[in-house]
């Protein structure tokens, strides 16, 4: 087995069958750090001294779910997630003789979006029944959750995400020229690049927010008007769901969206059939996409203030798990007495 492909003897609570033996979980690991303040993938920043990937594999590893983990990360960064594995893999090693199949990890080098790196680790899922796509920065998904997940495609589910409720007012936002009075009286904030008194008509110079704006003519002055966000009706959010990961599908169905994605790229062009996640490929399929219950501890660390409550989540986790080796520790010393 070479460097980057580890077998981790799993340790999860949850039961193993034949059919949870055949669920490649991917990985894709390429998303940028810079809103986090980092020059490295989101991946690879720390939180409460692991990175977001190793919690992730953690996590997944004691779900008990996966015979196969595949991880797609930016080719510079291969030999960074390859070292995560082996430490993960020599921290959890098991030797007990047990024989419960171990866990299979792979690196490979991801795609230039997030789409085609789940479809280049789709290569690498072998023959599993079932594919589950996880997102790294969302390090502290709790591992029922992807028992849930993956519960309901071995029930007949073809795809699977896990959902929260909306809680906060949702509205829909249209982008319209700025109202007369923030182009006229916002004062020194004004958002509208005005006229300077002392320029000549053909060749006028505008002034917003300190900013020098040459323009030709009044018609350009109109043409360079701001914008404002206009808001319209409150959107009915209970049936609106806030969406997580990982998502689940059968291995099949997940292929099938990600051929179709292609075919229609090759007509249409990048920007024309562009989706954020898996699920949105598989509905073009008409596939229903089934919710299970998502967790709120489940949620995507993006900017610094996601990185604080992270670090607040995993040092709980952290303190008591060492509670419960404590505590077991003492029973098992009680019981020897």
């Amino acid at each position: 087995m070479g460097r980057g492909e580890r077998g981790i003897r799993g340790r999860g609570t949850a039961g193993r069958s034949a059919r949870v033996l055949s669920t490649c979980v991917i990985v894709p690991a390429a998303g940028s750090g810079t809103r986090l303040g980092s020059t490295d993938p989101k991946a690879f920043v720390r939180l409460n001294g692991k990175s977001l990937l190793a919690h992730s594999l953690e996590t997944i590893i004691s779900s008990g779910v996966a015979s196969t983990i595949v991880v797609a990360a930016p080719e510079e960064f291969l030999m960074r997630a390859r070292e995560e594995i082996d430490s993960i893999s020599e921290s959890r090693h098991d030797d007990s003789g047990t024989g419960i199949s171990p866990i299979r990890i792979t690196a490979v080098a991801g795609g230039n979006d997030r789409i085609e790196s789940v479809q280049l680790a789709l290569k690498h899922a072998g023959a599993a029944e079932i594919v589950l796509v996880h997102d790294a920065a969302r390090a502290l998904t709790p591992p029922d959750v992807f028992r849930r997940v993956a519960a309901a495609v071995r029930a007949g589910a073809e795809a699977v995400v896990p959902v929260l409720p909306m809680t906060d007012t949702v509205r829909r936002a249209e982008s319209r020229p700025a109202p007369n009075q923030l182009r006229t009286n916002a004062g020194p904030t004004d958002l509208q690049p005005r006229r300077d008194a002392t320029a000549s008509r053909g060749d006028a110079t505008a002034s917003a927010n300190g900013r020098q704006v040459v323009v030709e003519s009044d018609a350009e002055i109109d043409q360079d008007l701001p914008t404002v966000e206009v808001l319209y009706g409150d959107l009915d959010r209970s049936s609106l769901r806030r969406v997580q990961t990982p998502q689940g599908f059968t291995a099949t169905t997940l292929r099938r969206a990600h051929e179709r994605y292609t075919d229609d790229l090759a007509v249409a062009g990048p920007g024309v059939v562009a989706a954020t996640d898996d699920a949105g490929l598989v509905e073009r399929l008409g596939v229903d996409v089934v919710a299970v219950a998502g967790d709120e501890e489940a949620l995507k660390i993006t900017y610094p203030l996601d990185l604080v409550l992270g670090e607040h989540i995993a040092a709980n986790r952290d303190a008591t798990s060492r509670d419960d080796t404590i505590g077991d520790a003492a029973n098992d010393e009680g019981e020897r007495r």
